[in-house]
């Protein structure tokens, strides 16, 4: 079935021209009719690269010491495997950050002439992000899979050799994305914070006011955390996902069976549906002045690429039936029941988009929190905090019905327990297989968010700035939605991953993992697992307070030293790179210790005396569950309260300068970092925490 692999390997292939192609064209649009709209630019492009720059050779020497360990306690392919996966998240973190910050100037010359313009160039930059992640995700996989079974071709311990081999592939994945998220959030948000609070709130400076110093550190920060930081966060768990279903086929169907090739598949075709579904995405020229539809637009085209991405499945689902298990197990899983699989994962993807936009948009939560602003700064704080925990909600119901309905239609219920558990993987890969997409809409904006920046600091007339603003306005939302979306699909692939650890556990030994609390390794398990998340979050969040403060005190030196600075005096310039500077230097010493937790405590878990694979497996759980309901608190509630600051910033409420809009500027610097460090970081920490458990596994047994 070497045929499917060189099908995925063209799909991966096609995305990534098709990005390639996307990016010339974005590049060649100009950049504006004022030289400072392309000055400004420039600078945030030199500060978004020297970032990256020094955050990659950090990663490189932790990463070198990681191959070596690989190579000595596993062998050469799980250290190549581990390599491709670092170099992969990082490049499409990278790529996602070039052309944000070409397109961001872009947008603002578009601008110039027409919404439709600005939003046509906006999501064309955000398009090449979304379908290069995932085209150099199945590349990645597609391609080193082909590599690794050819090196170990012949060898009768095949099976165990290429289960390490694919998992070094997502831990290198995984620990580059933890890196990328838990960096690239403390920087934006330490600018951001550190920006609003002497800008907004001691200055009483408009957003995006050159005389601030911050404004630029904010405008890379956009960048490294929302474009590069999602990009890598995404490309991790979109190779995660189709790495562990295939692990779980392969334990349950075997190697080479229809049901291991089945992910690379439906990962394929989903691909092409996302190219075709951007084509879709468009203002209309006649009502776009009046009627914006710019929410509309976009998710028109993620519609779009849904429902070619369903008809594609069933062509998949018939083409690639499910044969009878090899391991002894009965259950055929019907072409029906794929297909219904595959669609749960795509409408899954829509609830979890509605209900996130809900909680975040600006409807009764966003609202409830602005007039509770009103009140004062500590009740926009217990708004925004209950607001918060209520959101976990409805998502955590949606997941539990997907769960349970991928289960029953793998057979989970009536036949078998293991094929219902790769239902439920199944139903993960569609999910993520709508990555390119839903990555496009969320680079967007960070796009737009620039590109109104550079209007406001470029002095452009009033209607550029009413052309990017309800463009960014959109971008602030479908932020918040891409991370909602990127926290389900985290959660159910970490459950995915979890439920290989236990087969691979019982495959190896031969006897099952039984989770039984009664046992104190489980439960002891299960209270570590939980301290996870609360101390990683913990960590960025005291990371971005000490980054930030040294942003207040940069610019606060820069108002008091330089003359005529604040009252804005002709040719008297803030100095950004000295905020620049700053905060990456921060940056990247507050992100080696939050990273490198999810790594180390399951080492910790796994060789302590009297713990094991039981403990270990409960510290799994443990991280699935208190991560996935801190997640979504967290970025949700962030939003929450970003969204009802501008709520009021438009009028309501007194509007600007009120003393509910300077509450509500409380609540969103007490939510920045909520929503864009701790919050989104930690997805790929319970990822990494699996991968490194299943690394473990040879050692448990």
């Amino acid at each position: 079935m070497e045929s499917v692999v060189v099908l995925a390997l063209l799909c991966g292939a096609l995305g990534v021209g098709y990005s390639l192609i996307t990016a010339g064209w974005v590049f060649k649009q100009p950049t504006g009719s004022k030289p400072e709209m392309a000055q400004i630019s420039s600078y945030v492009a030199e500060g978004a690269m020297a970032y990256l720059t020094r955050q990659y050779k950090v990663v490189a020497i932790i990463a070198a010491i990681l191959v070596i360990i690989l190579y000595l306690t596993l062998h050469l392919m799980p250290a190549v495997g581990f390599i491709i996966g670092l170099v992969g998240s990082a490049l499409a973190g990278f790529l996602g950050m070039k052309v944000s910050v070409k397109a961001n100037v872009r947008v603002a010359a578009a601008a110039e002439k027409s919404l439709p313009d600005a939003m046509d160039v906006a999501f064309k930059g955000g398009s090449v992000t979304g379908i290069v992640v995932t085209g150099l995700a199945l590349l990645g996989v597609a391609g080193f899979y082909l590599v690794a079974s050819r090196y170990h071709a012949g060898d009768p311990d095949i099976g165990h050799k290429l289960f390490s081999a694919l998992v070094g592939l997502g831990f290198g994945s995984s620990l580059m994305s933890v890196f990328a998220r838990v960096g690239g959030g403390i920087y934006t948000k330490a600018a951001d914070v550190g920006a609003d609070l002497v800008g907004k709130v001691e200055a009483d400076l408009p957003e995006d006011d050159p005389r601030n110093a911050g404004v630029i550190a904010d405008n890379v920060g956009d960048n490294v955390g929302d474009c590069a930081g999602m990009a890598a966060d995404l490309y991790e768990t979109y190779t995660v996902t189709i790495v562990a279903a295939m692990l779980l086929a392969s334990t349950i169907y075997g190697l080479g069976t229809n049901a291991f090739y089945l992910p690379l598949m439906i990962g394929g075709v989903a691909i092409i549906a996302s190219i075709i579904g951007t084509f879709f995405v468009k203002l209309s020229r006649t009502k776009a002045e009046s009627d914006l539809y710019i929410m509309g637009a976009l998710y028109k085209g993620l519609a779009i690429s849904g429902i070619l991405a369903a008809l594609a499945f069933y062509v998949v689902a018939v083409y690639l039936p499910i044969e009878a298990p090899l391991k002894g197990e009965p259950f055929q899983i019907p072409p029906i029941n794929v297909f219904w699989m595959a669609v749960l994962g795509l409408v899954l993807t829509g609830l979890i988009i509605v209900i996130t936009e809900y909680f975040t948009g600006m409807y009764g939560p966003v609202k409830y929190v602005a007039q509770a602003s009103t009140t004062g700064h500590g009740t926009n704080i217990i708004a925004g905090l209950a607001i918060s925990m209520i959101s976990t909600v409805l998502p955590v119901i949606v997941l539990a019905a997907a769960i349970m309905a991928g289960y029953g239609l793998g057979g989970g219920f009536s036949q078998n327990a293991a094929t219902g558990l790769f239902g439920i993987a199944i139903t993960v890969v569609s999910m993520l297989s709508m990555t390119g997409m839903v990555v496009a809409i969320d680079s967007y904006g960070p796009i737009t968010d620039n590109a109104g920046g550079i209007a406001e600091m470029a002095d452009l007339p009033e209607e550029v700035r009413n052309r990017t603003d309800p463009l960014d306005a959109v971008g602030n939302t479908t932020k918040a939605v891409t991370k909602g979306y990127a926290i389900g699909s985290a959660a159910l692939a970490a459950l995915v991953l979890f439920a290989e650890y236990t087969r691979a556990i019982e495959e190896l030994t031969g006897q099952a993992l039984a989770f039984d609390l009664s046992n104190p390794k489980i439960l002891i398990g299960l209270l570590i697992g939980g301290i996870i998340p609360y101390f990683f979050a913990a960590l960025c969040m005291l990371a971005v307070g000490k980054a930030a403060g040294s942003i207040v005190d940069e610019v606060r030196r820069q108002f008091r030293e330089i003359p005529g600075l604040r009252e804005g005096a002709p040719g008297v310039k803030a100095e950004y790179g000295k905020c620049v500077d700053l905060v990456t230097a921060a940056a990247q010493r507050e992100m080696i210790i939050p990273s490198l937790l999810p790594v180390l405590i399951p080492l910790a878990v796994a060789f302590i005396p009297g713990l094991g694979r039981e403990a270990l497996g409960g510290m799994l759980i443990g991280s699935i569950v208190v991560g996935l309901f801190l997640a979504i608190a967290m970025t949700t509630g962030g939003a929450t309260w970003d969204n009802a600051k501008k709520y009021i910033e438009d009028g309501h409420h007194g509007g600007k300068g009120s003393e509910a809009h300077k509450a509500a500027v409380t609540g969103d610097t007490v939510g920045d970092p909520y929503k864009d460090t701790a919050g989104p970081a930690i997805n790929p920490v319970i990822k990494v925490v699996n991968m490194v458990a299943l690394l473990l596994v040879p050692f448990l047994v």
